[in-house]
């Protein structure tokens, strides 16, 4: 049962927010200290849970009555995945005090029960979503808040820092200045006496981060926070505020890797979750504030459905219209009971207008498309979009053919990003209908039931913080799941998780798990880490017995223009999302791995989401986008991928990784402090 504390928490007036708009020059652990107390997190302890009992009726319906979920109702699998109240109320009152009708956590907001729209998904290679950031950062009006794990000078950044000049350049156009607030972890020895380090110019113009000095950027005030709980607990985070009203939540770091991503472009009440979560993760007073600080989302509209442009890249049946279309498309949501593509509810939300007066009509957009081969948008090459449906359309038109190219080389030219620039490609073409669509625009609908579910970050070299919401979220969805799970994680090795995954095979349901072959082997075999990706995989294959292995389905990640799983060690193609989907309604997408890192130690932000119609996109887009389902499949005897003659592929450590595996796991932890292994 939730908590009368809890739940008077969830329901009153007085938030985080509500305290920095009325004095933005409080900070927000100053006010986090006074609403909920002083009790610190500690790095060495944690209170376990006990006696763990079901959820009834009754909790959910009091869960229920914390949210604030406008027209939706939301499902009960949503409700009995999205209840971390149950399992969290008991720890220390800072793990789950409420912000803005949700749940949050110094240091890591831990919001729930909100509601919101994405109109636009992206599934493809790191440098198509740092495009889309930095046409948002562009296109800002106020504000900018980044946050990643790790920002490394590179091409990726490169797309960033270039769109901070651009914005710059216009907010002189308009006489304004906006306020842009950047957060990243790079280990820091100061980081023991001050978890937050604030970064001078002097230091985040250096070769290692590069970012724009004060003076190339007169109209952008800037601020920038160096954050990591020692010794283990890493700012894991990926994510972007912009203006208050639109939320970007991503798998990617800002470095050049050859990492397939997947990003989400969220707007509505939910990006006030985000704003506090930014607020409380900053930690110190922001100087200046940001500008939005008495504008919440949730009075803002839903400014990408608002743009005319947007609203006509879909005909009735809520199908991009056929001047986009790469192929003959199938609504991804047809034969789904009680699903139907929504239209735009007048009484469900203000209709917000866009901010862009010199945005054009989807036609004129399409146009230009049809008479010229559009330029990719690089960091050499900047060519800004107006508006998402003039990146939709750019997106399309670069992956034409070009010259004698087949489909398919124009699936190995756009995959072959900074490091990896001659990867050859090896599949055949594939099919009209399941030709590459990296950005993924969602017909106009009415928001859904979405919450917030993330973790703290934990510093000691120990297991005991792992009663989280985004946890329990988790493990709830799937001992709720009645028919199906996906997951899609770079690692699968997390302790608590796999009886979970075995329990629901046994029970009936159809679990489906795509990993990397060869992610972080290094790391993963460290004591105590879970181990790698082979040994699990032969580990729940083995407690299974013929009739249920039937039901357990294992893959490891194919590009699309692969008919074969590459190791990981060779940085060609290799795969960074962070996906699981339920019962085909029930997402949780962000940062969280499925690893024994994420589980227990890393700030992580995830969205649980309850719609049919986003699900059904994504899980379209994975299959599409990728060739896992193809040619990834794990033989269930051997739990190792073979080729067609029996063979693993190369690089490949096979299920036992030897008696000194541990030694292998030195370079790996070295590698996950810093930021650049694993995440």
């Amino acid at each position: 049962m939730v908590s009368q504390k809890v739940y008077d928490l969830c329901r009153s007036d007085v938030t985080v927010s509500s305290e920095l708009a009325r004095d933005p020059t409080q900070s927000p652990a100053s006010v986090v200290k006074r609403l909920y107390g002083d009790s610190a997190i500690s790095i060495a302890t944690e209170n376990p849970f006990h006696n763990r009992k079901p959820v009834t009726e009754e909790d959910l319906q009091r869960a229920f009555e914390c949210g604030k979920w406008g027209s939706t109702r939301p499902s009960e699998l949503f409700l009995r995945a999205g209840y971390p109240i149950e399992m969290c109320r008991e720890c220390s009152l800072t793990l789950s005090i409420r912000s803005f009708t949700t749940f949050s956590v110094r240091s890591n907001m831990i919001p729930w029960l909100d509601s919101g729209v994405i109109p636009l998904s992206i599934v493809a290679p790191l440098p198509d979503i740092c495009r889309h950031m930095s046409n948002v950062i562009a296109r800002a009006q106020r504000e900018v808040f980044l946050a990643t794990n790790y920002w490394q000078a590179s091409d990726a950044s490169l797309l960033i820092t270039n769109s901070l000049r651009e914005l710059s350049r216009r907010a002189g156009e308009r006489g304004q200045k906006v306020i842009v607030k950047i957060m990243y972890d790079r280990g820091n020895a100061k980081q023991v006496l001050d978890n937050h380090q604030p970064v001078s110019p002097a230091e985040y113009v250096g070769k290692n981060v590069q970012l724009p000095p004060p003076e190339e950027l007169p109209n952008i005030d800037m601020q920038v926070v160096n954050y990591h709980r020692p010794i283990f607990g890493t700012f894991h985070s990926k994510y972007m505020v912009v203006d208050r009203k639109i939320a970007i939540l991503s798998s990617n770091n800002i470095q050049d890797n050859d990492n397939f991503e997947m990003m989400s472009h969220l707007e509505g009440p939910i990006v006030d979750s985000f704003y506090d979560m930014s607020l409380i993760s900053w930690h110190n007073a922001l100087d200046p504030p940001l500008p939005s600080h008495n504008t919440p989302a949730a009075v803002g509209g839903l400014p990408s459905f608002g743009e005319a442009s947007f609203k006509e890249l879909f005909d009735q049946n809520g199908l991009l219209r056929d001047h986009l279309r790469r192929a003959p498309q199938n609504n991804p949501t047809q034969g789904l009971e009680g699903t139907t593509i929504p239209g735009l509810s007048e009484r469900a939300y203000p209709t917000a207008q866009t901010e862009n007066k010199d945005a054009r009509s989807l036609g004129e957009v399409a146009a230009d498309g049809r008479q010229q081969q559009l330029p990719e948008h690089t960091e050499k090459d900047p060519h800004y979009d107006l508006d998402i449906a003039s990146e939709v359309t750019r997106a399309v038109s670069v992956l034409q053919p070009r010259g004698d190219e087949t489909k398919m080389n124009a699936v190995t030219r756009h995959l072959n990003t900074t490091i990896q620039k001659d990867t050859k490609g090896s599949a055949p073409e594939c099919a009209q209908d399941d030709e590459m669509t990296p950005l993924i625009p969602h017909p106009v609908h009415e928001p859904f039931p979405i919450a917030m579910v993330c973790r703290k970050p934990w510093g000691a070299p120990n297991h005991s913080s792992v009663h989280v919401p985004q946890n329990e979220a988790w493990l709830s969805a799937i001992r709720n799941a009645k028919e199906k799970v996906f997951i899609q994680t770079p690692d699968l090795n997390a302790e608590p998780l796999l009886p979970e995954l075995l329990a629901a095979v046994r029970r009936g349901v159809e679990v489906t798990y795509y990993v990397c072959l060869g992610y972080n082997d290094s790391g993963e075999l460290l004591p105590f880490q879970g181990g790698h990706n082979e040994m699990i995989a032969n580990k729940l294959l083995k407690a299974l017995n013929e009739e249920e292995k039937q039901r357990l389905n294992i893959y490891n990640y194919v590009a699309k223009d692969q008919d074969h799983p590459i190791h990981n060690k060779f940085k060609k193609r290799s795969c960074h999302i962070k996906l699981m989907i339920v019962d085909g309604h029930i997402g949780i997408q962000g940062n969280g791995n499925q690893d024994t890192q994420s589980w227990y130690h890393s700030q992580e932000v995830n969205v649980l989401i309850d719609s049919m119609t986003i699900c059904a996109a994504w899980t379209e887009a994975i299959r599409r986008n990728q060739n896992t389902g193809l040619y990834g499949a794990v033989d269930r005897e051997q739990a190792v991928w073979l080729d067609s003659n029996g063979k693993q592929a190369d690089g490949a450590i096979g299920v036992d990784p030897g008696k000194f595996s541990w030694a292998k796991g030195v370079v790996g932890a070295v590698q996950r402090v810093r930021g650049a292994g694993g995440f």
